[in-house]
């Protein structure tokens, strides 16, 4: 019991901090996706893909949509923290031979990043030792 009321007190001191960095609501990240890719457990076309914070209480449930494609989703993230800042807003993808999964996103300036949990598929391929290919591509705020 006195270790849960710690850990919930440090989350609360923490919780601005990691608050103050994240995606806010009326933020849009908006890139151009040359290849097809796996979230959330769904394949999705390429194409231009919007991610958005969902209004939500939850800071960590991410909209992804392609308009033109008629496609969208929620996704539940992790909200992590890296050692430096990103450089450029980005959505960062593991590829596995052919297959692409969106693994996480990342904000200009800020050490937050949002981490996507691995499908099903994913698990899978590295169960089977598929080595993945971590690759980055630019995104801009709209």
């Amino acid at each position: 019991m006195k270790s849960a009321r710690w850990m919930f007190t440090m989350v609360l001191m923490l919780l601005p901090v990691l608050a103050s960095a994240q995606l806010t609501g009326d933020q849009t990240i908006v890139t151009q996706v040359p290849f097809g890719f796996m979230v959330a457990n769904k394949i999705v076309p390429a194409g231009q893909w919007i991610v958005q914070r969902a209004p939500s209480p939850t800071k960590g449930i991410l909209t992804i949509r392609n308009v033109h494609a008629g496609a969208g989703l929620f996704a539940s993230a992790l909200v992590d923290e890296m050692k430096a800042p990103a450089e450029k807003y980005a959505l960062v993808f593991t590829r596995y031979g052919g297959q692409y999964f969106l693994s996480g996103i990342k904000l200009e300036g800020s050490r937050i990043t949002y981490r996507l949990p691995e499908s099903k598929a994913e698990v899978e391929l590295r169960a089977q030792n598929v080595a993945g290919v971590e690759e980055v591509l630019v995104a801009s705020l709209k």
